[in-house]
């Protein structure tokens, strides 16, 4: 189908021509990040990374309790978000065809690669946590069917610029998250398994990123307005989870991912250091304005961030407002945070 069959593709409009054009131009780009993909990432079995002989079979009136586990609330609670999160994958799959197609060639394939690979992270954790008991399957089970019965998908379906901003960010926060959940938890299964996760993670950022910055090459005012957007409105996959604010809050106050983690360790490293917006030139007027409200939003993710730590340490009063900690809440809310 190429870029004819994508959403945004569809629309009569000079923003979709220019969409199908930058997409044309990237295609030589993803065909050879890929082969850089094939070429790094490596091949490995979820069934021999799971310590099966410590499970034993659920009898009917059994109930999990807090008691089947030395994982503390803090990690527990980010297992649920990352593996329910990683449960959202037919969506995540849609949100990339709507903006990348679904052709033979290599977006497709790309796209059929990343889907392929992501299924694994689930059926991993899932396992681990099962055999371990670390996490209630009951209350696993429930929570999934939920999250994938809600069929939420990114909201970046608008085109190739928003798409390429969005999983950039995503995919360093989702390696961001399974890595800090990894060395929260002293099993070492569990461990290896989750820096196994964070590691494909890793890889997946890679690719967008480098596609990303071959965009902001060809288009630098479209790409500053599509991450002005995208940064305003980020939301994680896990946010319509069961019980996801409550989640939020003690993965934060763990010091698991918070909106300081978010800033310093995703948005810093890409937005400002990687595709070094502030230095970009010959901006349309549109698009300068643009980068001027990003930079300003990423200072109240910022300062929001730093004061949730103070917070978290005691050297702030406990009677200041904690608002948003994660940048799983809209990124617009976090502006209000700690205020």
């Amino acid at each position: 189908m190429g870029y004819g069959g994508t959403y945004w593709s569809r629309r009569p409009d000079a923003e979709a021509t220019a969409q199908a054009a930058l997409y044309r131009q990237l295609t030589p780009v993803v065909e050879r990040l890929l082969e850089r993909h094939l070429s790094l990432t490596k091949e490995w079995f979820p069934h021999r990374m799971v310590p099966w002989s410590q499970g034993r079979d659920f009898e009917l009136d059994w109930q999990w309790t807090n008691a089947e586990t030395e994982v503390t609330k803090g990690a527990r609670s980010a297992l649920f978000v990352n593996l329910l999160t990683e449960d959202n994958l037919p969506y995540y799959t849609l949100a990339l065809d709507h903006s990348f197609g679904v052709d033979n060639g290599p977006w497709g394939e790309w796209g059929r690669r990343w889907t392929s690979e992501e299924a694994r992270h689930s059926v991993a954790i899932r396992d681990w946590a099962t055999v371990t008991r670390t996490l209630d399957p009951v209350a696993l089970e429930r929570a999934r069917m939920a999250q994938v019965g809600r069929g939420w998908f990114p909201g970046f379906a608008g085109g190739v610029a928003d798409g390429l901003v969005y999983v950039t960010l995503q995919e360093l926060a989702t390696r961001v998250a399974h890595r800090n959940t990894g060395q929260a938890i002293e099993d070492p299964s569990g461990r290896a398994i989750l820096t196994q996760v964070a590691a494909d993670e890793n890889l997946h950022f890679l690719f967008y990123r480098d596609l990303a910055t071959e965009a902001f090459a060809l288009d630098p005012s479209g790409m500053v307005e599509a991450a002005e957007r995208m940064v305003r409105s980020f939301e994680m996959p896990g946010t319509g989870i069961p019980g996801f604010t409550q989640h939020a809050y003690s993965i934060a106050l763990a010091g698991i991912f918070d909106l300081g983690i978010y800033h310093d360790s995703v948005l810093a490293p890409v937005v400002t250091r990687h595709w070094k917006i502030e230095a970009l030139e010959g901006l349309t007027p549109a698009a300068d304005s643009a980068r001027e409200a990003l930079v300003t939003h990423m200072g109240t993710i910022r300062d929001a961030g730093a004061r949730f730590a103070e917070l978290r340490a005691g050297t702030r009063p406990a009677t200041a407002r904690a608002g948003p900690v994660s940048p799983t809440a809209p990124a617009a809310a976090a502006a209000a945070a700690l205020q």
